[in-house]
């Protein structure tokens, strides 16, 4: 199976592996655009100015730009431990053992402005864009993206689970894919979809699915696997489930 997951703003710094090397990432495919993107941010850090203002950054984080410059030379970390915030913390990966590490490497991707989409173990810098900026050499980067990317996701031959927010189900469509909403249910059964701690809620089946020996293949397996995990998901569609909270 396949876990899109979305990405965050802030990223862990440091790390033990090389300096970036496109040809490391999977899905070769996306080299090109990657490799476009990557050469367009780190000339857009020469100019810290403009970095802020398409980054939507303030002046106290210019040390974002700072890392864009250094995109090709800093050190990387898998993706999965180069990401942070609530997501990841829920995920908890430090505090997976090494079989379920394996199963996240395996099962989880993160969706990414930078690269498309990187496996969970891909070895990545930490950088700064997202999904809704527009780089003045590039332009919107749904419209450099969804041309590379759909055909890439559209084409995996596997289980396909898409938790990405907004600005990234924007890169490119995946008409196949299980989509899982967070929402809240009141007193009535009226369902509104959860806006803060989203993002917990999908880390944690996330991690319910890393920690599954059983890999599901559909969505009756995927909710099986999150029922045994405590969460109460419920299918509203063939391909769409419910994660109450």
């Amino acid at each position: 199976m396949l876990v899109l997951l979305p990405p965050s703003e802030t990223k862990a710094l440091g790390g033990s592996g090389a300096p970036l090397d496109l040809d490391l990432l999977s899905h070769p495919e996306l080299t090109p655009v990657r490799g476009k993107l990557v050469d367009a941010l780190v000339d857009l850090a020469t100019d810290v100015p403009a970095s802020l203002a398409v980054l939507g950054l303030s002046e106290r984080q210019a040390g974002e730009v700072e890392r864009n410059a250094e995109l090709r030379r800093s050190p990387t970390l898998p993706a999965l431990a180069r990401y942070t915030g609530v997501l990841y913390d829920a995920l908890a990966l430090e505090e997976l053992t090494k079989t379920e590490k394996s199963r996240a490497f395996a099962r989880l991707a993160v969706a990414s402005a930078l690269f498309g989409v990187v496996g969970g173990g891909d070895p990545i810098p930490a950088y700064r864009l997202s999904g809704g900026s527009v780089l003045p050499s590039v332009g919107p980067l749904g419209g450099l993206w969804r041309p590379a990317l759909e055909p890439v996701l559209a084409a995996a031959d596997e289980f396909v689970v898409d938790l990405r927010s907004s600005p990234y189900t924007s890169l490119a469509r995946i008409p196949g894919a299980a989509v899982v909403r967070v929402v809240t249910e009141d007193g009535k059964g009226r369902r509104n979809a959860v806006s803060h701690f989203n993002k917990a809620h999908k880390g944690r089946l996330a991690q319910a699915i890393v920690k599954s020996r059983s890999e599901p293949t559909d969505l009756k397996g995927l909710i099986r696997v999150a029922v045994r995990a405590g969460l109460r998901v419920e299918p509203t569609g063939p391909r769409t489930a419910d994660l109450i909270v």
